[in-house]
């Protein structure tokens, strides 16, 4: 690690403008957009099967379910030109104005999804726009949680790291809890006609009102001690070149991502559709499962990141994957051998533990794995490409196994792969000791 990353001295840690008492403060003003860019992705997961009907041509049911799938994931394959455009322009400019800026993407992307009439009112031009819609929110997200992910790990406290970037996470299950309650409250409170008619809708016109309140509070962010304290920005073109000498890092992070974007839309974007079209549960039932999956998730994801910074990276990393590996089909197979509510829950809150605990230390040793000059372009990089390759296309792949050998327990089998994946990263990452002490060290502030 350079010299550069240490830029900011204890003392601006007391007097500068992340103080202890206004760092939480700036905690909670850089997750919100956070929040609204996972809210947006999960709403549309959520609602897949009445997206499939009302903007996609009918006559197959899984074909359009399919279609509806692969537009979800459609929006990951921006992620890496969003990475690679906006995560430089955050390392050449910094990280408040490019935080704006995806803001204002993600915002488009989510009105032009909500106001997309049906395809029975404008034919193949409703798929177009929401497949557009996509597009530029999957742009956005390039960047979003390398972003905050980043500026979270530079505003830090010396030693809590892991503790802090965590909240980048645990944003993004407040936003599967809001998205989940307000899902249950139109499921008993709406018809299935006035749901597919308009209900879906709601939650994406809850979004779009969001925004001028969060454009508000982001504006008041400030830059990060570490980027103004650098003396040097590197350019567009140098960010490109170091980032190609840095290719084997970035591909051990996609590694080490995969196990985190598989299993987290594993169980809650894909929970609503796995739950009610191959376990035959009700929708409140997958929604009610969801909202408790988000709150495990957002009880984890800081403890975790605590205990990071306390024992190390490592060995959380090692055997939250060895587990996921070793129960991850085991599992699914007792949940599809008598589907119920009580069996979905329990595996869903055993793979939440799981993935709060790989999570809450993964991503603060994402940040610290990465070049200073680079790290956001390097970070947003490597998770962008693993869930554009693997996260974002779980719920069609799942699907697309189901319907192929018709095992309900098959998507087990593709967790577990993600898993080994993310244990063969680790194991990697502990040989390069790319960070002094590498995985195994106590992070005290890098």
């Amino acid at each position: 690690m350079t010299a550069e990353s240490q830029t900011a001295p204890a003392s601006q840690a007391s007097t500068g403008p992340h103080a202890p008492q206004k760092l939480w403060k700036s905690v909670c003003i850089v997750a919100s957009g956070n929040f609204l860019e996972m809210y947006d992705f999960m709403v549309f997961g959520f609602y897949a099967t009445i997206i499939a009907t009302v903007h996609f041509p009918g006559g197959n049911e899984y074909a359009s379910l399919m279609l509806t799938l692969m537009t979800f994931g459609a929006g990951f394959l921006m992620r890496p030109i969003g990475a690679l455009v906006l995560g430089a322009y955050l390392d050449r400019y910094g990280r408040r104005d490019g935080l704006l800026i995806t803001l204002g993407l993600m915002a488009v992307g989510t009105l032009t999804i909500a106001v997309t009439p049906s395809y029975m009112s404008i034919g193949l031009a409703a798929p177009f726009l929401i497949l557009i819609g996509r597009l530029v929110q999957g742009l956005s997200a390039g960047v979003e949680l390398g972003g905050v992910s980043v500026y979270l790990s530079e505003i830090a406290p010396p030693g809590r790291k892991g503790f802090f970037v965590a909240w980048q996470s645990a944003s993004q299950q407040l936003a599967i809890v809001f998205a989940a309650l307000l899902g249950i409250t139109l499921a008993t409170s709406l018809s299935p006609e006035e749901m597919k008619d308009w209900g879906w809708r709601v939650p994406f016109i809850a979004g779009c009102m969001l925004i001028p309140f969060l454009f508000a509070i982001r504006r008041r962010l400030v830059e990060t001690p570490a980027f103004t304290a650098r003396r040097h920005h590197p350019t567009f073109a140098e960010i490109y070149r170091s980032l190609s000498k840095s290719a084997g890092l970035v591909i051990t992070g996609m590694m080490l991502v995969t196990m985190t974007t598989v299993s987290f839309y594993m169980i809650t974007a894909y929970t609503p559709t796995f739950g009610t079209q191959e376990l035959h549960l009700t929708r409140l039932d997958s929604l009610i499962v969801t909202l408790c999956v988000a709150f495990s998730n957002f009880l984890l994801l800081p403890t975790m990141g605590a205990l990071s910074d306390k024992i190390g990276r490592k060995p959380i990393l090692l055997a939250a994957t060895t587990l996921m590996v070793l129960t991850a089909y085991p599992a699914m197979l007792w949940l599809v051998d008598g589907p119920s509510f009580a069996r979905l829950l329990g595996v869903l809150l055993w793979f939440s533990l799981l993935y709060g605990s790989y999570n809450g230390a993964m991503v603060v040793f994402l940040t610290e794995l990465m070049p200073p000059a680079v790290r956001t372009a390097g970070f947003s990089l490597a998770y962008s490409l693993a869930t554009a390759i693997f996260g974002g296309f779980t719920p069609a792949i799942a699907t697309s196994l189901i319907h192929e050998t018709g095992n309900k327990a098959i998507p087990g089998a593709w967790l577990s792969c993600a898993a080994l994946l993310g244990l063969i990263a680790a194991l990697i990452a502990t040989r390069r000791q790319t960070v002094p002490g590498g995985l195994a060290a106590a992070p005290a502030g890098e």
